[in-house]
């Protein structure tokens, strides 16, 4: 994979949040890959920078690298850096499925104490959806 540019990562965490601060980064990280802020071959700062940058402990930001790793979102290459990946699906259809759930339980443990009725909710989520542009 060739080196196209070197992203500085425009990443804002709460660090008082119920999401975990690693989690944070990779969900952001994704949004990124997701809105073509960062593309395949992308070089990411590294763990030590992007620690700096966001004031959180390295071991915090690894975690998070290292878990976009085993998704196969992004690679390393050990004395050069983190690269955004090709998107290769690496899980299989069952564990994309409880991934999701797990996900959308969050959603819906976070609106029912949001205090969202079922069709705020829903119309949002369709809003939402009708403005997604993944390609």
């Amino acid at each position: 994979m060739k080196l196209k540019r070197s992203t500085p990562l425009n990443i804002v965490i709460d660090p008082d949040g119920p999401i975990p601060i690693y989690m944070q980064i990779i969900i952001q990280v994704k949004s990124l890959i997701a809105n073509k802020v960062l593309v395949p071959g992308d070089k990411l700062p590294s763990v030590r920078k992007l620690s700096r940058q966001l004031g959180v402990n390295p071991n915090t930001v690894a975690r998070a690298y290292q878990e976009l790793e085993r998704e196969g979102i992004i690679r390393t290459t050990r004395g050069i850096g983190a690269f955004v990946g090709k998107s290769i699906l690496k899980v299989s259809a069952q564990q994309r499925a409880e991934l999701m759930n797990r996900i959308m339980d969050y959603l819906f443990t976070e609106a029912y104490h949001l205090q969202y009725s079922k069709e705020e909710l829903y119309s949002m989520f369709m809003q939402r959806l009708e403005n997604w542009n993944p390609s």
